[in-house]
Order: C-alpha cells, then structure tokens, then sequence
C-alpha cells in the first residue's frame, strides 16, 4: 500500500528546521512515492492543508487514478484560460475586467511562477501585500475570486491537483454608504438640466434603471396602456481595441436573468416620455435616448458633460450616477413599498440582495406591535378588558391626576418618580 510523509523543509535553502527558515519557499511538504521515485510536493505553512493533501494522494495512488500535473508558467495558462473559456462564457465587460485584473495585478505577481509551484501561502501574502499597498479590500476581493476561478479550472483540466487559493481568507469589505437625493433636491436637479437629459434623469430617478439600460432602452420596450417599461437589453461601449473594424458599442442582454423586468411607469414618467418621443431624433436602432444624428449615447461623455454640470447648477453636492437608482429605492422605501415589489423593480437575483443593499433604510422600529398583536389574537373588546383586568389587579399602575394645557397632557401615576 502507498505510504507518504509530511515535512517541513525550505525549498530555497534546504533548511528542515520546522517554522527557523525565513525564506519564502519554505513550508511544508509531503513525499511520497510515485512509480519508483520519490514525489515531493509543496503544500505551505499549513500542516493540516499538507496531511489532507497527503490523505488525497495516497488514495489516488491507490486507487490508480494518481497522475502528474502538466508543468505551465502562470502567464501562460492565464491567457489560455482566457481563450478557452472565459471569452466565450461571460459578457464582454466581464470579460474586460478579468482581463484587467489579470494585466495589471494577477500575471505581475505570479507569472514567471509555474502553477505547481503556487500555495495558499503565496496567494495569502500577496493579497495582504496588495492591500498594503492601498488597494481596495472590495478590489483585491475580485483579484481573489478571478484567481479561484481560474485555478478550478486549472485543476479540471490536470493542470494542479488542489487548488491553493481555496484556503485563501478574502479580505473584509465594509459596506459603503450609498448617497440618494431627497424628493426636494430632485426637483432642483430636475429644474437645472437641460432637455433631453432633464427626461433622461427623471426616466432613471423614477425607475431605478441601471445606467447602461437606459441608454440601451428602446420604444418598443415601452408599454403606454399597462404603464410598464420592459427592461430587455443594455448598451456596452467597447475599447477600441475590443471594437477593432467593428462598432464601438453592441447591445447585449442584462445583468443577469433577474434584470429582465418591467418596470412601472408612473404617470410623470409617462407624460415626460410621451413629450420626449415628439421631440427626440429618430434612432435606427429604435432608441429612446440617442445622439442627434440617432447613435447610441456616449455614457461617460453624458455624465461628465450633463449630469454633474446639471447638480453643480443645482446648488448639490457632486454624486454618482448610480446614486439615482438608490434614490428610486429610498423613494419606494419612505412609500412602504414591500421589499419584494423593491426586488422585482431593481431587477436583484435575490431578496437577500436588496435587504443588504436597503435593509438599513426599512424601517425597524414598530411602537404600536404590541397592541397590535393583542388585537389581532383577542380582539379589539377582549385586548381593552385583557387591560382593565391587569389594572384591577394592580391599582398603583391606575392613572390618579389628568394635567392638561395648551401644548400637552400629561398623565402622573401613582408611585412613579416624574
């Protein structure tokens, strides 16, 4: 039967002196052996990871499904991996931000290194690196999670046997505050922008639509009986070198399935659009809010050149575009809005979504629960005698004076101080 150790060595310096070796490359690994030879196998600093490891390889040996890693630089396999699977499973600015992260943080720091060679010691040092050097715990979470992702499939594909970033603790993110605009200064914002934007503006206060949505909105997609707006499609702007001889943007579907919604469209919003159809360019693509000459909205450009020029005029302070979605939000919250009507219309995956985002905007503290709870199980005759009976038994909680003026009415009780 197939038998294997644990041991702590440095790979740098040959030091086997448990937790005295500095180097990187020290930790702990496990031998065993594989066809005749010895097979060593890095593992890290943690001793557990490397005995379950050792568990692992020697019921592959044993069950003769053992087999040796293909060897390949982390570079390498990145971009393979971007090729042969992401390009052709996720949207392209998914795609685009995988490429980023990998660009500019991911291959810096690991490839010139081979897959095999990587342990969750590395990848936890270079996450504590990354956010010592002013990076975003919000971002290097993303880092984290392109780099499971890849090394999965690296393991699917023979590439490592375990994958290290597994054991990886992902940074805490503190939730941000969002910033929304009150009714009032949504007004004045609306007073200060100039047609076509002033519709553009109310369409995403009074909807909660996610910027690339709007510009992506068609008139088809909108529903004058039912008082409905269908959310179906979403503009992307492409880099130019992602564009190469094509169009600069394409249209591409949602977020996610959730994101395919209807929207209700209140009769404001309705009057607006009604107006703005009258009055807009024709579009061949059929769009709401287009350029003059009927071409897709530059949403950076719209921002930058309209949107924070219109809330500086306003006299308000400079937010986000995003921030009039959490206003859409607020504005259902502060009406009693259920919080599943909420989902439905920011179009989140899931109700958990929405109560982290806007859970702390619902209001939490119910007064008159109580009475309202006793009501409901004895009913309204049964709940006043239910009381009548507890102040019988108990006289010194009866009320003894009744002082009233002008401003207010106050009722002293017996054997109560104040």
């Amino acid at each position: 039967m197939a038998q294997g150790s644990v041991i702590w060595r440095c790979r740098q310096c040959g030091n086997r002196s448990v937790g005295t070796c500095p180097h990187p490359r020290a930790g702990y690994s496990i031998v065993c052996r594989v066809g005749g030879r010895q097979k060593w196998e890095a593992v890290g600093r943690n001793k557990k990871a490397a005995e379950k490891r050792l568990v692992g390889v020697l019921a592959q040996l044993h069950a003769g499904t053992f087999r040796e890693p293909t060897k390949i630089f982390f570079r390498d396999f990145a971009e393979r991996w971007l090729v042969q699977y992401v390009e052709g499973a996720v949207k392209p600015s998914t795609l685009r931000t995988y490429r980023w992260l990998l660009s500019k943080h991911l291959v810096p720091a690991f490839g010139s290194s081979k897959l095999t060679d990587l342990t969750a010691e590395h990848v936890q040092r270079f996450t504590a690196e990354k956010l010592k050097s002013g990076l975003s715990p919000k971002t290097v979470r993303h880092l984290l999670v392109v780099l499971k992702h890849m090394l999965k499939h690296a393991k699917k594909w023979g590439y490592l046997r375990y994958n290290p970033a597994d054991d990886v603790e992902a940074p805490r993110v503190e939730s941000r505050e969002m910033d929304a605009l009150t009714p009032e200064e949504l007004r004045r914002l609306f007073q200060a922008a100039d047609e076509p934007y002033r519709t553009l503006f109310l369409c995403a206060a009074l909807t909660g639509m996610r910027r690339g949505e709007l510009l992506g909105l068609r008139w088809g997609d909108v529903d004058w009986h039912q008082g409905r707006i269908y959310v179906h499609q979403t503009l992307f702007k492409r880099t130019r070198q992602e564009a190469g001889q094509g169009t600069p943007w394409l249209f591409q579907t949602p977020k996610s399935r959730a994101s395919r919604r209807a929207i209700v469209m209140s009769p404001a919003l309705k009057e607006a659009l009604e107006f703005h159809r009258l009055t807009c360019p024709a579009s061949p693509h059929d769009l709401v809010f287009c350029k003059s000459n009927g071409a897709p909205m530059d949403a950076e450009l719209m921002v930058r050149r309209e949107f924070q020029p219109a809330l500086t005029r306003a006299g308000l302070r400079h937010i986000r575009f995003h921030d009039l979605r959490h206003t859409y939000a607020s504005l259902l919250i502060a009406q009693g809005a259920h919080v599943r009507f909420i989902q439905d219309q920011l179009g989140h995956s899931s109700v958990t979504t929405s109560l982290n985002t806007y859970g702390h905007l619902l209001p939490g503290s119910q007064p008159d629960v109580g009475v309202k709870l006793d009501q409901q199980v004895f009913g309204a005759s049964l709940a006043r005698d239910r009381a009548n009976m507890v102040l019988t038994e108990r006289p010194e909680l009866r009320p003894i004076a009744l002082n009233q003026d002008e401003d207010d009415m106050a009722v002293t009780l017996s054997g109560i101080d104040g």
